[in-house]
């Protein structure tokens, strides 16, 4: 699971507030990667992406202490737009494919 968080902030006044939430959920069961990243068109625009287990590991992560203080008061800033997406496919440096089954129900 894939969760991309947009952000609009002007300065460099975002990084500093986003690195401790980001620390705090790399502390969590499920969590595998994250990082922070500022648009180089819009240096007002900024990501927060991590990636999960599942998406179940990711709504646990929500809950834990940690991340209620220090990731929680970020995320309530982040711009309303989709975050959450399943990775179906996966390609690493030379090649190397990975196909994910959806966790969605099949349409009926």
């Amino acid at each position: 699971m894939i969760a991309i968080t947009h952000f609009t902030d002007e300065g460099d006044a975002f990084l500093p507030r986003a690195r401790p939430a980001l620390e705090a959920l790399s502390k969590c069961v499920g969590y595998r990667r994250g990082s922070i990243g500022r648009c180089t068109d819009d240096t007002d625009a900024w990501v927060l992406i991590t990636e999960w287990a599942n998406v179940g590991s990711y709504r646990r992560a929500l809950g834990t202490w940690d991340v209620k203080l220090h990731a929680t008061p970020l995320l309530a800033l982040a711009r309303d737009l989709p975050s959450g997406f399943e990775s179906l496919v996966e390609i690493a440096a030379g090649g190397e494919t990975t196909a994910h089954a959806s966790d969605r129900e099949p349409d009926a």
